[in-house]
């Protein structure tokens, strides 16, 4: 007679799929934890640019190199990073990035001693090149360790995590860095530090980058003695002749995938980098930048809670109809904001950060879907395309010539790429022999040799 209740077997499938959740589970909490890392790493940034101002007495020019070299260091590392992973793999290559990550840290404690500009700049160059080793690693790691068809759920899942981490660490420097300096309490009309001030300030940054490095070197050596799973054979590379035979450039998906992640950062940075100008006018939240820094914040936390809902509602819904959806709404509040005023274009401005939540993770998973042995090179190309948070540039151009609330448009603009690579560009035509859209073996263990 059946057994009832606790005792009854479970199906084979829904066995192996147990076994399959629970064998990947313990890899994404740990690779959470650099996701929260190198998000928290970058929001440093924010705080640390208007102190670095005072400290270096800095034009906007000079001021602006310093977001420029992080961002060309994506450029610059992506596809190197992607040959790195190809030789060492992608546990080893999660490790080395955060020993160059380590390594740019307490390059940022010998600039603050010295201190030095260009040692400052060299310093953010490479951890952001520690960086983006880890997110072409992690990304397609998260994406393919699991089953494909909650991939892009599980990406926004760890994205999550990233945007804890952007959301505390304007606290972070905040207090370690602007309230434990001179430069932290300067208004507008103040006088130039004094040169034994810049030194005091300097060195401020010291201990922040400590407390950086200690922890990234532990979260090394967690990561190098972890057990953690294989990638599986969807992905393996292939011989040189066999690869002679691929192209990346079949794969609409990702060949219209990449300029949707320029594309997208521009948006994303632009919103970010002129958050605090924009609603701190008269015309909009009559704020003092201390104040809109505030509401900063909540744009951040919006992202993080975005991550969160999106990796649920993608369980139910294609995650190319979540995208489409997103980016509608994105428009539609963007465009408020660029005609709207008074706390209507102020909480539009804040509310884009729920939609945005879920662009980058959703693009990069639908990009790489289908690559099979590729995917490191096509990973290395969409992080490459992180580089478009540069040309934040251009919107500060339009800013210049036609107004700061008008020049919200490009970003609405930028949604409009963004929907349609979700209703058409994001279709793979041509998955790889032995992969199917999305790949059809779960790779999370490679079977045991017979």
């Amino acid at each position: 007679m059946a057994g009832a209740g606790s005792g009854r077997a479970l199906p084979s499938g829904a066995a192996d799929a147990t076994r399959e959740r629970r064998s990947y589970r313990p890899a994404l909490t740990l690779l959470a934890s650099l996701f929260f890392m190198w998000g928290f790493i970058t929001v440093i940034n924010n705080t640390l640019l208007p102190h670095l101002r005072s400290v270096f007495d800095l034009d906007y020019t000079q001021t602006t190199l310093i977001e420029s070299a992080w961002f060309i260091a994506y450029f610059v590392a992506s596809l190197p990073a992607a040959k790195l992973i190809e030789r060492i793999g992608y546990q080893r290559a999660l490790v080395a990035g955060l020993g160059i990550m380590a390594l740019g840290t307490l390059g940022m404690v010998a600039a603050a001693h010295l201190p030095s500009y260009t040692v400052t700049l060299v310093s953010l160059f490479v951890i952001a090149c520690g960086i983006t080793l880890l997110q072409v690693a992690a990304n397609p790691y998260v994406a393919v360790v699991g089953p494909p068809e909650s991939a892009s759920s599980r990406l926004n899942l760890v994205q999550a995590f990233n945007s804890l981490g952007t959301t505390l660490a304007p606290l972070f420097g905040g207090y370690l860095i602007l309230g434990r300096s001179a430069s932290g309490n300067l208004t507008g009309d103040a006088a130039p530090l004094s040169a034994a001030e810049r030194l005091a300030d300097a060195q401020s940054v010291q201990l922040p980058y400590l407390i950086v490095a200690a922890t990234l070197v532990v979260l090394a050596v967690v990561i190098a003695r972890a057990s953690l799973p294989v990638m599986g054979t969807a992905t393996n590379r292939l011989g040189r002749a066999e690869r002679a035979s691929l192209s990346l450039w079949r794969h609409r998906n990702l060949v219209l995938g990449v300029p949707a992640i320029f594309i997208y950062l521009i948006a994303e940075i632009g919103v970010a980098n002129l958050f605090i100008n924009f609603v701190s006018q008269p015309a909009i939240g009559d704020l003092t930048q201390a104040q809109a820094s505030h509401y900063l914040f909540l744009l951040w936390g919006g992202m993080m809670v975005g991550r969160f809902v999106g990796a649920w509602v993608m369980r139910r819904i294609p995650a190319e109809t979540v995208l489409a959806g997103a980016a509608v709404g994105a428009f539609a509040v963007m465009l408020v904001t660029s005609f709207a005023t008074g706390p209507v274009a102020m909480w539009s401005l804040i509310s884009v950060g729920l939609f945005h939540a879920i662009m980058f993770p959703t693009i990069f998973t639908l990009g790489i879907r289908g690559l099979g042995p590729l995917t490191e090179e096509g990973s290395g190309l969409l992080i490459m395309a992180i580089a478009g948070g540069a040309l934040v540039v251009v919107q500060g151009w339009i800013a210049d010539r036609f107004g700061l609330q008008h020049s919200f448009l490009l970003t609405a603009s930028c949604e409009l790429y963004v929907l349609f690579y979700a209703l058409w560009g994001c279709r793979a035509k041509v998955p790889l022999a032995g992969t199917a859209v999305p790949p059809a073996v779960p790779p999370a263990v490679r079977p045991a040799a017979p």
